[in-house]
């Protein structure tokens, strides 16, 4: 089904040929290098060199949890106006169910934002961020910046990055986004797909082909090859968006007639152009896929890589669902977990199913299900559907064909635009149910429940036909190669009128002169003070699990409505995974407030680390510890919790994803790495010359680990800084650099 080149390969006729199979010249290596659609795009928004790019994005995407956020921080650090495109979309903090007006506050806000500094603004249920982007943004060529993991837009040939939102405010003050030249991966798509298996069936087997052994981490995938003719482009934006679950940085696909029709059902076919790779293009390395042999796929809790066929699941599902059993066990910390009760007579039943947002709320795939459903009931027991559009065009589409009315039909409940049940905030299963779902992710506690007041549900990820499949049957796991149904559905027409008259269109024309609404909920950023000439720090959090995800940092949830409130968002920093720790972390920000303002340290931390002897101009903070911290979510406030609460520093062995540790290094944390984590909630990590050695670009750093009465010398690492990202550092934050300047 998907198979993996280990190293060099070429694109050359038609096909995916490895390195020593080419017979190449170094000559010609040197210009097939230059021949990925990825190189021309880069090429086109490169202020850097060859290898240390500095890319200047055309335009910038935000939703309602993080664009209150990168607005104050851009006022606060000089905004003037939006020198670019800058959509906000509100699809996540839609329902007004949690903090009484804070969200629609927040959405005010938005609004008299966009008109002062001139953005485009989208109100809530009218479009989830990435449909939206799609439908009205992309071009081919174009390259967004969005604040949020899942912006990926390769399918339409526009490369798309989800970053944390202070990499939006440097592009709004002019900056750069800097990184090293990544790696190309081609994706070589061959075959056609089966009735019945859908986009959702082959990102799955994607993402368990390559994420834990990191085969694409922070590349570029490139979709190449015969069988990209044979997907709709519903079926390419649903595979390409969760390329981000593959721990890729960014995407894009050779554009064809398809991807032309596309533009011009959406008015737009003037942004259409061939995007194709060179004959031959190099890449670093290679992935092929036979669409002709992918099954219906279902990701188990608690990653969309715990990837199993839906045969295999049904034909041993006590041994696998036993295995995941214990693993939310552990999650939950005691045996009331439970999965295998879900096997009934050897079939599994689950008590819910949701297609919804980025991935399953587009045209083809609800269309699809209403086909498998037609003339069949969901049921009156405990198994529910819930289907949610993506955006009003696809909703209005759907209804136009007769495809809501036949699915209400069939019992499903259909709702507006919305992403809440991609991250917990809407559709929270009951404790200990399993919900299948056609959304991007299924992390521990992502679905809404808190394991710390002793919930914890599951959720699995599978495509639209399956789920539909699924609940025809009366909510016992069903393949879609199972069912026989219609394919053929109705031509897909959009609506322009929906956004012309009710999208506010204000990008490139501000009006200065506008006032911002503030609601009582939105507060400015705390003081970050710069970088000591001495650190001392304290671990106040050791997380020892093989991967940490940002949900896990700081929750989803009904926390995304505190996120205009720094201070009351970062009350549930790791509030399910450490609930001590903010507690922790507040004591140490007291005690470096006191130093500063007794010019000493209180007398009881000066005690616990007397064997290290502090030096005067040393700043005291504390610590998260961590195996491998920052898969999934761009979120920047999994960083700047850590920040408000006094955090200086993270330690892990290594960063999930690049866009975590941006966020660590916007937000003036020092983001170390070492090779053994022998480190305990308590201890001291004491570092001299600190803003020397970042200054003077030192990799390595030369520390006293104090760990009870024992003293050691240890080496942790910094990686490669740029000179911008030496400078956050130095002076304790984006906003603090900014400002200075």
């Amino acid at each position: 089904m998907i198979k993996l080149i280990r190293g060099g390969c070429y694109y050359m006729d038609g096909a995916l040929v490895k390195e020593n199979q080419a017979f190449l010249t170094a000559e010609q290596k040197a210009k097939a290098q230059k021949g990925t659609m990825t190189y021309k795009i880069l090429r086109a928004h490169n202020e850097g060199d060859e290898e240390n790019l500095k890319i200047k994005f055309d335009a910038i995407a935000s939703h309602d949890i993080t664009y209150v956020g990168i607005i104050q921080t851009a006022k606060a650090s000089g905004l003037e106006k939006f020198p670019l495109s800058y959509t906000l979309t509100n699809c996540h903090n839609s329902l007004c169910a949690v903090g009484g007006t804070i969200n629609e506050d927040d959405h005010v806000f938005g609004l008299s934002a966009a008109k002062k500094y001139g953005a485009n603004f989208v109100p809530p249920h009218l479009a989830v961020i990435h449909q939206y982007m799609r439908e009205t943004e992309a071009k081919v060529g174009r390259m967004i910046l969005g604040s949020d993991s899942h912006t990926r837009y390769g399918a339409l040939g526009t490369m798309a990055v989800g970053e944390g939102g202070p990499e939006l405010v440097k592009q709004i003050l002019g900056k750069t986004y800097d990184i090293k030249r990544p790696e190309t991966v081609a994706v070589y798509l061959r075959g056609n797909l089966r009735k019945g298996v859908g986009p959702q069936d082959v990102a799955i087997a994607l993402c368990g082909a390559v994420f834990k052994n990191g085969f694409v981490k922070n590349k570029i995938l490139e979709f190449v090859g015969p069988g990209i003719k044979n997907l709709s482009m519903d079926y390419r934006n649903g595979i390409d968006v969760m390329t981000t679950e593959t721990a890729c940085l960014s995407s894009v696909w050779e554009t064809d007639e398809k991807t032309r029709e596309y533009y011009k059902v959406h008015g737009r076919e003037e942004d259409y152009k061939e995007l194709k790779a060179e004959n031959p293009a190099y890449y670093d390395y290679g992935i092929t896929i036979n669409l002709s042999t992918v099954e219906p796929m279902i990701a188990l809790p608690f990653h969309p890589s715990n990837a199993y066929t839906i045969r295999e699941l049904l034909a041993h599902p006590y041994e696998i669902l036993s295995e995941v059993e214990q693993a939310g066990r552990k999650l939950k910390g005691d045996e009331s977990f439970t999965l295998t009760d879900k096997i009934v007579d050897g079939k599994i039943y689950v008590n819910q199913g949701i297609i919804a947002g980025c991935a399953g709320g587009m045209y083809e795939n609800i269309a699809e299900a209403y086909e498998i459903l037609k003339g069949k009931s969901t049921g009156t027991g405990e198994f529910s559907l819930s289907v949610y559009p993506s955006s009003q065009p696809v909703f209005k589409s759907l209804v136009d064909n007769g495809y809501i009315g036949g699915l209400m039909e069939s019992g499903a409940v259909v709702k507006t635009a919305f992403c809440g049940p991609c991250f917990g905030a809407g559709d929270v299963p009951a404790n200990n149910g399993l919900s299948i779902r056609h959304t991007t992710r299924n992390f521990e506690s992502r679905e809404g429940s808190k394991p710390a007041s002793g919930q914890l549900a599951a959720v699995a990820l599978m495509d639209a036909r399956s789920i539909a499949a699924t609940a025809a049957n009366g909510g016992f796991l069903t393949s879609a190669l199972d069912v026989d149904y219609t394919k053929k559905i109705k031509k897909y027409s959009f609506d322009a009128e929906i956004y012309r008259n009710r999208v506010y269109r204000g990008a490139g024309d501000a009006h200065t002169e506008t006032p911002l609404k503030y609601g009582p909920n939105i507060a400015d950023w705390p003081e970050m003070i710069p970088l000591g000439k001495n650190v001392l720090i304290k671990a106040v959090s050791v997380l020892e699990d093989p991967v940490t995800t940002t949900d896990e940092l700081i929750p989803s949830g009904e926390t995304s409505s505190y996120r205009s409130n720094p201070l009351k968002l970062a009350e549930f920093a790791l509030s399910r995974k450490d609930p001590a720790y903010v507690g922790r972390a507040k004591e140490v920000k007291a005690a470096e407030e006191a130093r500063r303002a007794e010019g000493s340290l209180p007398e009881e931390v000066l005690k616990e680390v007397g064997p290290l002897q502090i030096k005067e101009g040393t700043i005291y903070g504390s610590c998260v510890v961590a195996v491998k911290p920052g898969d999934g979510s761009a979120r920047e406030q999994a960083a700047s919790c850590q920040r408000v609460l006094g955090g200086i520093a993270n330690i892990a062995k290594e960063y999930a994803t690049k866009r975590y540790r941006s966020n660590l290094i916007n937000w003036g944390m020092l983001p170390f790495v070492a090779d053994k984590l022998n480190f305990k909630v308590g201890d001291y990590i004491y570092i001299e010359n600190i803003d020397e050695l970042i200054r003077n670009g030192a990799e390595e750093i030369p520390a006293k680990h104090l760990s009870g009465k024992s003293v050691k010398d240890i080496t942790l690492r910094v990686g490669g800084l740029t000179d911008d990202e030496k400078n956050i550092i130095l002076k304790g934050c984006l906003i603090n650099f900014n400002a200075a300047k």
